[in-house]
């Protein structure tokens, strides 16, 4: 396997992509990094980490905060926090219990602002994922977990084009067929996914597997319409 490196993305955000395989599917997710104002560094979702992926990282600056977004995405989170033990770790809500040997500090329920760099938001209605999103408004980039995916990409494997045309979301930003079925409140879902499309959307980091940069704010309006649908 090859190194990982950082994708550029916009001024002060990056992605690293990486293969994985999930219930026997192949499949690739993103870790985001973005610099904040104060020049440190801030990840989420992380991957495995390497030699040359800390090398990378420290040459952006010190690693500060690191965030296991969903009840999900925390496999790596153990071993990146080795690498990186200066660094605070934050757990979206309900994960502590799922993965207690995990050390790190709970995310609020409700939304805020993560220092002046970061919005975030904790995904309504679905407690079972609880996802949390962020908007990185200097930029205009949302950066989402699985609540929305789009598996791009002519050279999948076949069982990953397979799993990602069954879910809905081969040729296009979407909300996963198996996490719709994860939604438990409705109307909570719908208010959440009305909030975020409140903000001046420019770009989507998704973990699986795009950056969106071309009407982003549109495709995500399209991508969540069934959820804002079911919550009428």
């Amino acid at each position: 396997m090859t190194s990982p490196k950082l994708i550029p993305v916009c001024e002060d955000i990056w992605q690293v992509r990486r293969a994985l395989v999930v219930n026997g599917v192949p499949a690739h997710t993103r870790m985001t990094v973005v610099r904040l104002a104060s020049g440190q560094l801030w990840v989420h979702s992380p991957v495995a980490p390497c030699a040359d992926l800390i090398t990378q990282l420290q040459q952006l600056g010190p690693v500060v905060a690191v965030v296991a977004p969903n009840c999900a995405h925390h496999l790596f989170a153990g071993s990146f926090m080795q690498a990186f033990p200066q660094a605070r770790l934050y757990l979206a809500p309900g994960l502590a219990r799922k993965r207690p040997d995990l050390q790190g500090h709970p995310l609020p329920d409700e939304p805020g602002n993560w220092q002046p760099d970061l919005a975030y938001h904790l995904w309504r209605g679905m407690p079972l994922i609880n996802e949390t999103v962020w908007f990185h408004a200097r930029s205009g980039t949302l950066i989402l977990t699985d609540v929305c995916q789009w598996w791009t990409g002519d050279a999948l494997p076949w069982q990953a084009a397979l799993w990602a045309r069954l879910t809905r979301v081969r040729s296009r930003v979407g909300v996963p067929l198996h996490v719709r079925a994860l939604v438990r409140d409705a109307e909570a879902a719908a208010a959440s996914a009305r909030q975020i499309l409140n903000w001046p959307i420019q770009r989507i980091s998704l973990a699986h597997d795009a950056l969106v940069d071309v009407q982003a704010h549109e495709q995500l309006a399209r991508a969540l319409a069934p959820l804002l649908r079911r919550g009428r």
